[in-house]
């Protein structure tokens, strides 16, 4: 909010300034009093549609393929150099974090998502940011849709992980524990409630282990109180109140049918489909055996290892050294022979391998061991819905009434005959 920004030849270029909070106003009077009689308090409309799919949180979350009891990280960038994501390149920040998160955070525990601004998107490119974020993605990150999805995904976050920008705020003010990854605030007023956050929000430091650090906010996160009170003043108000405005600007009588935002989608089905091999790891914690898997493990973790490997992996060399080769596909498909040809064809094109799984579900696969032979769980089946059989009491109570209605058609029953029930 400053002259530059909001005046031309000393008065305000726009007719209606909209503001989501009256300390906007007040600090607005303070850089920029020509432009105070332009602005309009009216909440905040896409705050306002992440208030109101809050419900629909956990399906935002299998729309991204979490898992139960798994925790859901989501990363997030501003457009500007001093940015998580900075100017891109495996020297940046995020970049380079993203292969360590995949490797120190066990893939059946945590889920992995990236919102990125737009503006790095179109300054970039779509094919550069996934050239430099390929390693991340083939290790289970997925790249949230920057404009019609990141909401779905802050509502459905465990974790957000960010810098300075609105995104991180906004997560904060829905609640979550935010972590911030670099805390620039060289282009932020100190007065407002955005640089107060950054001052308060707990940090990431880069340089130590990246698990304790996750666990620790995620243990004791507790909200700021700031960002909830200030991201708007009118909470679920904002379509009315913009409406208002609208119309009034046109001198126009105003509907009167109910103000509305449009609810947020559903985004589409985008689970994690990790290609790139996964070291794993057993160890016996008292009765129970811990299985981890991870793109490689911190060096003082103890236990048995192996090396499980997807098909499509990037490197063929790696499926010459796996223990485990995998493959994720339906199970009739004809390309692969079914999951029984597949898996035997494995086998014998590998002989370092010990074990061939095809996972067609969420909850089936067929497995080739060396040593046992097949096995595998069957798909889970819809249940088929059963007719209703009706009682034999209720068929001859109806057979009498049909037998009355026969014999004396005209009401010779004075009585009717129902089913018993």
């Amino acid at each position: 909010m400053s002259p530059e920004w909001l005046l031309s030849d000393g008065r305000p270029f726009v007719d209606g300034l909209v503001l989501s909070h009256p300390e906007q106003v007040a600090r607005l009077r303070q850089v920029c009093p020509e432009a105070v009689g332009a602005s309009v308090l009216a909440g905040d409309p896409c705050f306002d549609r992440m208030l109101a799919a809050r419900p629909y949180r956990d399906r935002f979350r299998r729309a991204l393929g979490v898992r139960r009891g798994q925790r859901l990280v989501v990363l997030n960038s501003t457009w500007n150099p001093e940015g998580f994501f900075g100017d891109g390149g495996d020297q940046d920040l995020l970049p380079g974090l993203l292969p360590r998160l995949a490797a120190e955070l066990p893939a059946d525990g945590y889920r992995l998502a990236a919102v990125l601004h737009p503006n790095i998107w179109h300054g970039h490119g779509p094919g550069q940011i996934r050239a430099w974020l390929d390693r991340a993605h083939r290790s289970g990150l997925s790249l949230i849709d920057p404009v019609h999805a990141w909401r779905q995904a802050l509502l459905a976050a465990d974790l957000v992980v960010g810098d300075f920008g609105a995104v991180s705020y906004y997560a904060a003010a829905l609640g979550a524990p935010v972590l911030l990854a670099t805390t620039e605030q060289d282009g932020l007023d100190p007065d407002a409630p955005l640089a107060t956050f950054v001052r308060e929000a707990p940090r990431l430091d880069v340089h130590t282990p990246l698990r304790e650090q996750v666990e620790k906010v995620l243990a004791g996160h507790r909200p700021l109180a700031g960002p909830a009170a200030f991201v708007t003043s009118a909470p679920g108000a904002s379509a009315a109140l913009l409406r208002w405005h609208f119309y009034t600007l046109m001198d126009l009588v105003e509907p009167t049918a109910p103000a509305l935002l449009e609810p947020l989608p559903l985004p589409p089905y985008n689970p994690p489909r990790r290609t790139h091999p996964l070291r794993v790891l057993t160890r016996v914690q008292g009765a129970d055996v811990v299985v981890e898997r991870s793109t490689e493990h911190p060096y003082e973790t103890g236990g048995d290892a192996h090396l499980a490997v997807h098909e499509e992996t990037r490197d063929p060399g790696d499926l010459e050294s796996a223990d485990v080769i995998v493959r994720d596909g339906p199970q009739d498909d004809p390309r692969l022979g079914g999951p029984d040809g597949w898996t035997a064809e494995v086998l014998r094109r590998h002989p370092h391998c010990s074990v061939a799984a095809y996972v067609s579900g969420p909850d089936s696969c067929t497995v080739r061991t060396v040593r046992h032979g097949m096995f595998g769980s069957p798909p889970r089946r819809a249940r088929t819905p059963t007719r209703r059989r009706t009682p034999r009491r209720s068929m001859r109570g109806w057979r009498t009434a049909a037998r009355c209605r026969r014999e004396a058609p005209h009401s010779a029953c004075t009585r009717p005959v129902l089913p018993i029930r």
